[in-house]
């Protein structure tokens, strides 16, 4: 009964994001059996890790590209959709314009048929000057339909462009796809063996040793956070390790952490085994 009731009261530390190998090791209580096991367990995981990083550079910057392509074209569609619209507009302006000259014309034609008939000088000057305001309208109507006229070249040139353009993107991408998913396809299975293989690993570790894994991974400029003695320095950033660290690193006893870039330094040998 006692034990259950030690069992129930037991508290798992949260895992902290912010944590690393630096901080963790301050906390560990590892025998030194089970240590070493953990830190073998850890280069093979790392080890694990650049397998699958090497697939993932096989197949480059072809998502990244793929996805550059698909926002090209999107943006495309879109520029030619308002193009389009733009056409469209501008045609219904041309097509006013010319009604609206028609219609200048038929007032003109009434006003001066009415002219010839008027009676006395008021009248006619007051025709007059509607002539001349229906000649003014239409002469502005015939400057609008130039203006639009060009506009309207301008945008259609615009239109080609861009619809050539999207047909080249278009083509692209479907050659990227295919390149994508060819290398997809050739390294999937080996990809997915390796993930396998490191979730079975990952099971001897805690899951606060594997968050500090992590997140030592993800800041390092080359993913790696498990490192040997290269050169008697730390395989990670290069600096040199004293005399001391270097024979506690060979007896794999302690969790060794590089005091300049934080990532676990362990034995050579296990390089070689």
């Amino acid at each position: 009964m006692a034990t259950s009731r030690q069992k129930k009261n037991q508290v798992e530390t949260p895992i902290d994001n912010r944590e690393t190998f630096t901080s963790l090791s301050k906390n560990l209580n590892d025998s030194e059996s089970s240590m070493e096991t953990k830190l073998r367990t850890l280069y093979n995981i790392q080890q694990t890790d650049i397998k699958i990083d090497r697939i993932h550079l096989l197949r480059g910057e072809l998502p990244e590209e793929v996805r550059d392509l698909e926002d090209a074209i999107e943006g495309l569609r879109t520029r030619i959709s308002n193009i389009k619209n733009d056409v469209a507009e501008i045609e219904k302006l041309v097509a006013q314009k010319r009604l609206d000259i028609e219609n200048c014309k038929d007032a003109i034609a009434k006003y001066e048929e009415q002219r010839s008939n008027v009676k006395n000088n008021r009248e006619y000057d007051s025709l007059s000057k509607e002539i001349e305001y229906q000649g003014l309208e239409k002469e502005l109507a015939e400057k609008r339909i130039r203006e639009n006229t060009a506009l309207l070249s301008d945008k259609k040139a615009d239109l080609e462009r861009a619809t050539e353009d999207l047909a080249g993107r278009e083509v692209d991408l479907e050659n990227k796809k295919a390149e994508l998913v060819a290398i997809i396809e050739e390294t999937s299975k080996e990809e997915e063996t390796l993930l396998k293989q490191k979730e079975a690993l990952a099971e001897g570790i805690d899951a606060r040793t594997m968050a500090a894994y992590d997140k030592v991974r993800l800041n390092a400029r080359n993913r790696l956070a498990v490192v040997t003695v290269k050169r008697d320095a730390c395989g990670g950033c290069f600096n040199k390790i004293p005399p001391q660290r270097r024979l506690d690193i060979a007896l794999s006893k302690k969790l060794i952490v590089c005091e300049y870039c934080g990532r676990i330094i362990v034995s050579p040998e296990f390089e070689e085994e």
